[in-house]
């Protein structure tokens, strides 16, 4: 079996709704660009506030994806 070597990229989503849809969409937004992707791990939430109101729910996240030599 050859040996395999992964990539890991940092994106934040956004959602007015939940945590949950904010690291969704930065999941969907990376498959529409990269292929093969592994493993997506949540690193941080945070709320964006605007007048004592909580505007959009914001999520860090790492995804992996396997790299591929051309």
């Amino acid at each position: 079996m050859p040996e395999s070597v992964y990539k890991i990229i940092e994106l934040v989503g956004t959602s007015k709704e939940s945590w949950e849809k904010a690291a969704a969409a930065a999941v969907a937004k990376a498959a529409g660009t990269l292929r093969d992707l592994r493993i997506a791990e949540v690193s941080q939430l945070d709320m964006q506030i605007t007048d004592g109101k909580v505007e959009a729910y914001r999520a860090k996240v790492k995804v992996s994806f396997k790299f591929e030599d051309n």
